[in-house]
């Protein structure tokens, strides 16, 4: 049985573009996958705890050692990895914020990078840092509110989220991202109308891909 892991940030909860593209991700992979698992988080309803001095001390001793704060203080991380590890496929619906990701999600993102968990540390080795997940696709369904943001426009440099994503995701052993975008949403003109056409056009074609390795 396949199984997706959607992970939703945007504030908005009523005219969010990136939570109606995640919906419609959903719905087109159920179609194509019948029997599959849903598995939905949103990182704004329910926000993850920030990394705080009893998770950084759990997180690098002995679980042997580790105290009740410290098992308390790792739950939510615990519960985040075992979610992508179970997932064949992974959906991250976000916009951007203030040129990068929401704080939610890079509370969720502090909660999934974990040393000896998603990430191995070795000094001897060269390099010191290997990834430990297992690769599996990730598709980004990112809006922004001026198009220019996205790769190619005048404002791509501003654009902090995307490298910073790929970037930590691929540290731990998730380099198969695919984002989807959409721009102009502060226009609210015909380049908005355009971009979500083509948006909703790409998340139907990912989300029914017949092969688990390209949905």
């Amino acid at each position: 049985m396949e199984t997706l892991l959607v992970i939703n940030s945007s504030g908005r909860r009523t005219r969010s573009i990136t939570r109606r593209l995640t919906s419609r991700f959903i719905e087109q992979w159920r179609s194509a996958h019948p029997d599959g698992e849903v598995i939905e988080r949103d990182v704004t309803a329910t926000p993850p705890p920030v990394v705080t001095e009893n998770w950084v001390a759990g997180a690098f001793s002995d679980p042997a050692s580790h105290t009740a704060e410290h098992r308390a203080a790792l739950a939510p991380s615990d519960e985040i990895i075992a979610e992508v590890k179970r997932a064949d496929a992974i959906v991250i619906g976000s916009p951007i914020y203030n040129f990068g990701m929401p704080a939610q999600l890079k509370a969720w993102i502090d909660q999934l990078v974990r040393a000896g968990v998603t990430f191995g540390f070795d000094p001897s080795q060269d390099p010191a840092y290997q990834p430990l997940l297992e690769s599996k696709p990730v598709t980004v369904i990112v809006s922004a509110g001026d198009g220019a943001m996205h790769p190619g426009g005048a404002l791509w440099p501003m654009n902090h989220f995307e490298p910073h994503l790929q970037t930590v995701l691929g540290f731990i052993g998730l380099p198969d991202i695919e984002f989807i975008r959409v721009g102009y949403d502060e226009y609210q003109d015909e380049r908005l109308k355009n971009s979500l056409a083509t948006a909703e056009q790409r998340v139907a074609e990912r989300a029914t891909a017949s092969s688990p390795a390209v949905c």
